[in-house]
């Protein structure tokens, strides 16, 4: 009797702990999947289109808060702290392959007049500083079918005679943004895969901003000890602009 007394409170007390723990992984579990789905998301850099503003092997935190995050199933959008701003690096969804985000820097904003000159950036009729983009071949030119593809949807928003367009990589426009849009570029010129390609980035495809690099290493590097020798400690914790 004295042992069977003595061994019920032991059970009693290692079965509240059982709930104890298993509340608070639940807790955990639910403070995590709200951190993702309106504040914070891991992303990692897997190409060169953003160099040298974010390289491959950059890992990063995306700021999903700022533009409005997206209620999951609901597809309700909550209210944005402010709109995209022009040479604000997004993180969005890709308008041709689902469940794929992509980053790039917004150059265009509804209502502006965009076109590029001998692979140089205009505005409103005024050329762009950008002092963070990149030209490794700024004279290159792009094969056939992919200029067909670059006129087949900017002739439609061109702010021109359509006579002779004949779109290239360095050399395109005026094109219009049209309301509810954005005008996507990497800042890696020459080998960026972006709206002038694809087109116009819709508003609703935004999903954030890059916060802050916690890691980064260099892939491509062929350096012996590569989870000592390749990491670029000096890109940790730094902010991409």
């Amino acid at each position: 009797m004295t042992d069977a007394a003595g061994a019920a409170p032991r059970e009693a007390t290692l079965g509240e702990a059982l709930r104890e723990w298993t509340k608070a992984i639940l807790v955990a579990i639910a403070a995590w999947l709200l951190l993702r789905t309106f504040l914070l998301e891991a992303f990692r850099i897997p190409s060169s289109s953003m160099e040298n503003t974010l390289r491959p092997g950059d890992h990063l935190f995306v700021n999903k808060a700022i533009y409005g995050p997206e209620i999951p199933v609901l597809g309700i959008r909550l209210p944005a702290w402010r709109e995209p701003a022009r040479g604000d690096v997004l993180v969005f969804d890709s308008v041709e392959e689902r469940d794929m985000k992509v980053v790039k820097r917004a150059v265009g904003l509804p209502g502006d007049t965009l076109e590029m000159r001998r692979s140089v950036l205009f505005r409103n009729g005024a050329p762009v500083e950008e002092a963070f983009v990149r030209h490794d071949d700024p004279t290159r030119s792009e094969l056939v079918e992919a200029r067909h593809r670059m006129y087949a949807w900017q002739v439609r928003y061109l702010a021109r005679d359509t006579t002779g367009y004949s779109p290239d990589l360095q050399d395109w426009g005026p094109i219009v943004v049209p309301a509810g849009s954005l005008f996507m570029m990497g800042d890696n010129r020459d080998n960026s895969y972006d709206s002038r390609y694809w087109g116009f980035l819709p508003r609703r495809a935004v999903r954030g901003t890059p916060l802050v690099i916690y890691f980064s290493y260099d892939p491509a590097s062929e350096r012996p000890l590569p989870l000592l020798t390749t990491i670029r400690w000096r890109r940790f914790f730094t902010q991409p602009r």
